[in-house]
């Protein structure tokens, strides 16, 4: 009886300290369904070692998302620039939006993805806060790159509500060739089980920002719903399926394979807990914190960068089991993966970490599969 009553009372310490904007549990309507995705212990740590370590840049300016052309990295910056390093070493770019980029709480120059196009018309797609701090707004938005610096050609998607935190803005294309954008639910908790809202949603549209016909809900670019803070989106190439991971109340982090239309649960159910109707995540942190942000999979394994877990962690899709893969460079925003080798930026000067003097970087890890 004792144990059973000092782990409500850790409990209740977890749901205290909660982030801004998180409401208590609607206990009246909750049904809770018996299912096998509790956080596994790190069970394996030996499938992979690490052959090398490379840091490829450093004193990067708050980095947020990585993308990459042949054997060049673009790296965006919260702050408003875009990197571009490459066997030449590092510059630092400028970025001409049509609305001044508001860096504010968890805002600023977000997600970045190039065109599949990329080397011959030289567009990007990115999404950035805007506003002011009493009005934050988001938006989504076209940009040309001219070799030196990048420029907003067009606007897919903007007036998408924002706030201090929970902006989402992870930015990806999908195996469709869809432009999908992550939104968080802008501390409007109750704003994510409203499909008319584009807040605590996964968005999908056409490239040139027209509402793809086969979405679920006619007319609108709401894929998923029941999302807190979606800020990592990534595929399967091998079976097609879609992941995202998804910052919880301060513990129950998610991981969530993700279907079209499906309501994932915010903020009625967390970790386990769920009911007909609504999706239970694929792993969740208990009452641990990941913070999970960027993530990628390759043959049944997904990566996560992890901010306040502070590590890159390797998700076993098929046998769902997990194991941390590194963690001695503070927290961890982005990751990229390609042949044997994966890469990932530090988050350590967003305010919330403890920078080194050389901080932020982008690193290189040469992987080695027992």
């Amino acid at each position: 009886m004792k144990k059973f009553m000092l782990t409500i009372a850790l409990l209740c310490l977890f749901l205290a300290g909660c982030t801004s904007g998180v409401e208590p549990e609607n206990e009246s309507n909750k049904e809770v369904l018996e299912t096998n995705t509790s956080p596994d212990k790190d069970v394996k740590d030996e499938l992979f070692s690490i052959t090398n370590k490379e840091v490829m840049a450093t004193k990067l300016n708050v980095p947020w998302s990585i993308s990459k052309s042949e054997d060049t990295f673009f790296i965006t910056e919260r702050t408003g620039k875009i990197v571009k390093i490459d066997k030449e070493g590092m510059k630092r770019e400028d970025i001409q939006l049509d609305k001044p980029l508001l860096v504010y709480g968890e805002g600023g120059l977000l997600g970045m993805e190039l065109h599949p196009d990329f080397q011959e018309n030289g567009l990007a797609f990115a999404y950035h806060t805007y506003g002011t701090e009493e009005k934050v707004k988001n938006r989504i938005v076209t940009l040309k790159y001219d070799g030196t610096e990048w420029k907003e050609t067009g606007v897919l998607l903007e007036d998408i509500d924002g706030a201090i935190y929970h902006n989402g803005g992870r930015v990806k294309i999908g195996p469709d060739d869809k432009l999908y954008v992550t939104a968080g639910d802008a501390n409007d908790p109750e704003s994510a089980q409203n499909k008319e809202l584009l807040t605590g949603s996964i968005l999908r549209m056409n490239l040139d920002g027209t509402v793809p016909e086969d979405n679920p809900f006619p007319g609108s670019y709401v894929y998923s719903y029941g999302h807190r803070n979606p800020q990592g989106l990534a595929w399967d190439k091998e079976t097609g399926e879609m992941y995202a991971s998804e910052h919880g109340p301060s513990a129950f982090d998610e991981i969530n394979i993700i279907k079209k239309g499906k309501n994932y649960g915010w903020p009625t159910y967390t970790g386990d807990e769920h009911a007909e109707g609504v999706e239970a995540p694929l792993f969740h942190s208990g009452t641990d914190t990941w913070a999970p942000s960027g993530i990628v999979v390759e043959n049944g394994i997904l990566y996560a960068a992890s901010l306040r877990g502070e590590m890159v962690r390797a998700f076993d899709i098929n046998f769902k089991q997990q194991s941390i893969l590194w963690k001695d460079n503070g927290r961890i925003r982005d990751v990229w993966k390609e042949g044997d080798s994966i890469y990932f930026i530090t988050n350590n000067t967003d305010g919330r970490g403890n920078p080194v003097p050389e901080d932020d970087q982008l690193i290189k890890l040469e992987l080695s599969v027992d």
